[in-house]
């Protein structure tokens, strides 16, 4: 723990945990209990209930939990040798325990703990523990807890395991915290990229092409666009060349640049082809990209080489960690290798900085953290490349350049890629929730690896150091996190549907259609809603489906060349001048403005 008021904290999570294990038995006895750690925002328990539950039975389980508090039941701590704790827990049919014990006793273990939560001289509870309680149950506030939520989880992790159902509970020291999260976490619920993606028909899924492997509607694929199109502007100003790759390649690729070595738990199984050669779907892009580096002679004179693709490559997740766009296994990612010298590396690493605030700026994010991702000792051979001089070397450049860009970033140890350290982005959204969704990565080891030089100013051949960067990471991830800090609602830049253009009724319709058909010339995304409907129903229809503008027309608005202008986010409505509503959103798209200026 950080300092002590994080150990009381855990101390008050972890106890509640062990109040949820026991309110449960209480009322459903035949129970299997499994965990119960605690966790960033409370705490949860895993089970296998002898009959279904759902949300409806909170109530029952959380009034359970506050008699049991009430009763001041105390923690003891009991040790058992290995072998009596597995005869305890067989006895008492808890089937998780006694394996979790025979794990202990594996690894050299011969004695473990049992808390047990005493009344008096009776004892109420009992479980497999190492401790970091508070003294008594009465120091949980009565108030200060709630059952947030119930799902399933594989027992350890492992989808061949049986399926248990883990019970999430928020624990707070105070009520008006609680409330504070609470309150954030149903505002995450309307916000949640799921229901929003499906409800704005932006993207979908099929049970008939897989999960993990979204499908982008029109809808979507304009957000995808949009975000590909300000990727190339950026970096068309910064230098960079567009390539493109193929989605497979030989396995003797991989195995040379030492992805099958570190990174085959995450790619797709190989294909034979042509009863010889065997392939895999592309994990990343930058193997692909080192051959076109290493395919003609480079001079210093050509570095740096920025190369940048939109790639799309595949990558085995497991099943249970698939979360709508957020964890999928198809992915199109705002990828760059950078190949420069080591004179270079500092002005390069920092521009890929720089690329990230001015997109933090476009996109209104104001919290985020950089996190600067080190190697770990023991995992030199095994989990990362065994160069230990090459890693402090590249470890300090990147510190000293992060320290130049004037960014507050933290350290973290034993999380490099493989190849060498990196600084991955956090970034909050608008309710507070965090995402890792850029990367800025040095990879000192795979280019000597598969051959690639340059002829250095002095005629000696040298091994440039290779930048991978991935700023706007991938539109998956990307557009998963904008639905969420924007709501569903987004910048008129980035708005599938840019306005929705509404007349009042069918005398007017042949005006709506003169300005719909004028801002599609001007390169906008409108939609005319015909007057089938009443005007009310079509208005809540556009606030629905977030168009940022509804335009109303009718006879003053025919009359005047104007139109009626609501914002759907600040509600306002104006009366704009047609040829001035147009020269104004036109500018505020080709800006790519945070806020509309209408309205």
């Amino acid at each position: 723990m950080a300092n002590e008021m994080d150990k009381s904290l855990y101390n008050l999570r972890h106890s509640c945990s062990h109040v949820l294990a026991q309110a449960v038995l209480n009322l459903w006895p035949e129970t299997k209990i499994a965990i119960g750690p605690p966790i960033d925002y409370g705490c949860y328990y895993d089970f296998l209930f002898s009959e279904p539950i759902a949300d409806q039975n909170f109530g029952k389980i959380e009034k359970e939990m506050k008699r049991i508090i009430k009763e001041k039941q105390i923690f003891e701590v009991e040790e058992f040798g290995a072998d009596d704790s597995i005869k305890y827990w067989k006895k008492r049919k808890q089937p998780f325990k006694v394996e979790l014990v025979k794990d202990i006793q594996k690894a050299g273990e011969k004695k473990v703990t049992h808390y047990k939560n005493m009344k008096g001289n009776e004892e109420k509870f009992v479980d497999l523990c190492g401790g970091g309680h508070v003294d008594d149950v009465s120091q949980i506030p009565q108030d200060c807890f709630k059952i947030m939520s119930l799902a399933g989880a594989y027992w350890r992790g492992d989808e061949t395991n049986q399926q248990l159902t883990r019970l999430y509970v928020a624990v707070f020291p105070s009520k008006a915290e609680l409330d504070d999260y609470v309150t954030m976490m149903e505002e995450a619920k309307k916000r949640d990229h799921r229901k929003l993606g499906k409800e704005l028909d932006l993207f979908t899924f099929s049970e008939m092409i897989g999960p993990g492997l979204p499908l982008w509607t029109p809808k979507g694929t304009v957000i995808c666009d949009e975000l590909e199109k300000l990727a190339k502007e950026m970096e068309e100003k910064d230098g960079y060349v567009r390539v493109r790759t193929p989605h497979i390649a030989k396995g003797k690729l991989y195995a040379q640049t030492g992805h099958l070595a570190h990174y085959k738990d995450s790619m797709f199984p190989p294909m034979e082809i042509d009863g010889e050669e065997t392939y895999y779907l592309k994990p990343m892009n930058c193997p692909h990209h080192h051959e076109i580096f290493a395919s003609q002679p480079r001079s210093y004179r050509d570095l740096p080489l920025r190369m940048a693709e939109y790639g799309h490559c595949y990558r085995y997740e497991d099943s249970g960690a698939l979360f709508g766009l957020m964890r999928v296994r198809s992915l199109s990612m705002n990828d760059a290798h950078m190949y420069c010298t080591e004179e270079q590396f500092s002005d390069e690493f920092l521009a890929v900085t720089k690329m990230y605030l001015k997109y933090f700026e476009i996109f209104g994010i104001e919290k985020y953290v950089m996190r600067f991702s080190l190697h770990g000792k023991e995992g030199l051979g095994k989990k990362y490349v065994n160069e230990p001089e090459l890693w402090l070397k590249t470890e300090e450049m990147v510190r000293n350049s992060m320290k130049k860009s004037g960014c507050e970033f933290i350290e973290v140890p034993d999380e490099a890629a493989f190849y060498g350290p990196k600084v991955d982005i956090e970034v909050f959204s608008a309710i507070g929730r965090e995402f890792t969704i850029a990367t800025n990565q040095v990879d000192f080891d795979v280019p000597g690896k598969v051959g690639l030089k340059y002829i250095d100013k002095d005629g000696s051949e040298k091994v440039p150091i290779c930048i991978h960067r991935a700023p706007l990471g991938t539109h998956e991830r990307t557009i998963g996190f904008l639905i969420e800090h924007f709501a569903g609602l987004f910048p008129l830049w980035l708005a599938p549907i840019q306005m929705a253009i509404l007349p009042v009724a069918h005398a007017h319709e042949e005006y709506a259609q003169k300005v719909f058909d004028v801002l599609k010339s001007k390169g906008l995304r409108p939609v005319l809603m015909d007057s089938s409907e009443s005007l009310g129903k079509r208005i809540r229809t556009g606030e629905q489906q977030k168009y940022p503008y509804i335009l109303v027309v009718g006879d003053k608005e025919v009359e005047d060349n104007s139109v009626a202008v609501r914002n759907v986010k600040t509600k306002e409505q104006v009366a704009v001048g047609f040829d001035e509503f147009v020269k104004k959103t036109v500018g505020d798209v080709q800006e790519r403005k945070l806020e509309a200026s209408i309205g």
